[in-house]
């Protein structure tokens, strides 16, 4: 019963997004499916395929060891208020968001040695090529997979004037479908494994592009560019320069973070406080709503309405807030469900990621002010609805 119900939500959700089309005549059918048999592939070889889970637990301790570093310069700073078992206990801003600023460095200092943009640039043609879209939209989609929405779109920065609207939701949907490799951390700190966080982000590219070129097809003439040279140094002067700016940049995330959560819980608590003589609470309002979404990603009873409340929470708060209550209550999901509820809750698509998609993508582009702000919001929908078409693909696979 429970395949029966993973499928029809897939069915579902591709139903709906091709009732949301601009031009649903103009899909290419052939692009949609090799993305979402690829997508399925991926996810049978990282969730299923032994090799495949072996790499996966691998590349998680790689990654994780690579963040215990990070603790060294944490613990300098700060002392013994690093370490969440002393009586202070686990402090949010010191054990999660100065993570921030050490993988922020970490990642400007891969970006400027051409490392990052090397990798994006070799899967990005092979995934252009398996797919038939352009290298420019094709490979911001893979640089998302390590990158956040604002950082990406450096990469392709010089050609974005000359982008198509369509491929222009392609930037967006993958930049709100996917996580920062430099936020990563902090959901680990929440308790979120890190094997999930990967497999979802794995799946970004090819789910991405399918979800853009349903909601809107390529309608215009595409430039061809034969081999985009990407922009991996920047205006750095040498790594120096691109460690201690990835570290103010860093900064600045992690104090954007730490104000908005303040703010946002708070807001949360006051209107919980007036719906408490009503006997509701937003939590209630998002399982209700949300639920429906929970069970066709193949969940039932308390797990379908602890779904609906997460991907609420995500949606009109942000992940961060998501993250932070299932990591509470993980431990008691089976294997499964843990694993659907991280990857659905894996991507900055909520409200407030629209204004920084504006702004940031803007700053590169000014011409493109107008078309980002069009596009805007149906790539929000579409960033959301990659991450939990990714979970329902991962949870019919760990069915079988």
């Amino acid at each position: 019963m429970r395949i029966v119900v993973n499928i029809l939500g897939i069915v579902l959700v591709l139903v709906a997004l091709y009732l949301y089309s601009s031009a649903r005549k103009s899909i290419k059918k052939e692009v949609i499916l090799k993305a979402l048999v690829a997508q399925f592939v991926i996810a049978f070889l990282l969730v299923k395929f032994p090799l495949g889970r072996a790499v996966v637990s691998k590349v998680s301790d790689v990654v994780t060891m690579v963040l215990n570093y990070g603790q060294d310069g944490i613990g300098f700073v700060f002392g013994s208020l690093a370490n969440p078992g002393n009586a202070t206990g686990f402090i949010f801003a010191i054990s999660v968001l100065c993570n921030i600023i050490f993988l922020s460095s970490l990642v400007a200092a891969l970006y400027y040695l051409g490392i990052l943009g090397w990798v994006v640039k070799i899967i990005g043609k092979g995934v252009g090529k398996l797919l038939g879209t352009t290298q420019v939209e094709s490979f911001v989609a893979v640089a998302n997979m390590f990158l956040g929405q604002t950082e990406s779109p450096i990469l392709i920065a010089k050609y974005l004037n000359f982008m198509t609207e369509s491929e222009i939701m392609v930037v967006l949907i993958s930049g709100m479908g996917s996580m920062s490799a430099t936020i990563i951390g902090g959901y680990v700190a929440l308790g979120i494994p890190m094997e999930s966080l990967l497999i979802a982000s794995a799946l970004v590219p090819m789910g991405s592009i399918a979800i853009s070129k349903i909601i809107l097809p390529e309608l215009e003439e595409t430039q061809k560019i034969s081999d985009v040279r990407m922009d991996n140094k920047g205006k750095n002067e040498n790594l120096i320069d691109a460690i201690t700016e990835g570290a103010q940049n860093g900064l600045a995330s992690a104090l954007a973070i730490g104000a908005s959560l303040i703010a946002v819980i708070s807001i949360v608590a006051l209107i919980n406080g007036v719906l408490g003589n009503f006997n509701l609470t937003l939590e209630k309002i998002f399982a209700y709503i949300f639920s429906p979404i929970g069970f066709l990603m193949g969940l039932t009873g308390e797990d379908m309405r602890l779904a609906g409340e997460l991907l609420g929470s995500k949606l009109v708060m942000n992940e961060f807030i998501a993250f932070q209550k299932l990591g509470t209550v993980l431990s008691q999901l089976s294997e499964r469900t843990g694993l659907i509820l991280s990857i659905s809750l894996a991507g900055f698509a909520n409200f407030s990621s629209m204004g920084i998609c504006i702004a940031g993508i803007s700053a590169l582009c000014p011409e493109k002010r107008g078309v980002l702000s069009k596009l805007v919001f149906r790539a929000m929908i579409g960033g959301f609805t990659v991450s939990v078409l990714s979970a329902m693909i991962v949870g019919l696979i760990m069915l079988f």
